[in-house]
């Protein structure tokens, strides 16, 4: 049971490295702050939680597992408000959008503000 157990949190930590790597690629792969701060905060929080998902099955005490799993749902809440906060601030301040972006959703509600 204790090599399932190993096998399981090694699946989970190679998945969860691979997603921060794709993260950090975005971050610098992608023309603008936007969807920079998007490959940041999906594939970020994905395999921030996926490495501590792996503790959680990996470890054997209750109170490691109770706080990974907080973590998880710590990283879930945050990372999106966050990131979404952000980038309206950096909409408003002025960013710029990518050339190759298609649409301007916000156009009408800055010139509201």
């Amino acid at each position: 049971m204790e090599t399932v157990v190993n096998i399981v949190a090694g699946l989970l930590i190679l998945a969860g490295t691979f997603f921060a790597f794709v993260a950090a690629v975005g971050l610098w792969r992608f023309p603008d702050i936007y969807s920079k701060m998007h490959a940041a905060s999906k594939a970020g929080t994905l395999g921030s939680g996926m490495v501590l998902l792996a503790l959680a099955v990996h470890a054997g005490d209750t109170a490691t597992v109770t706080r990974a799993l907080a973590g998880i749902t710590f990283f879930l809440l945050t990372a999106p408000i966050s990131a979404h906060l952000l980038a309206k601030a950096a909409y408003v301040v002025g960013y710029e959008l990518a050339k190759s972006s298609v649409l301007d959703e916000m156009g009408e509600s800055k010139r509201d503000s």
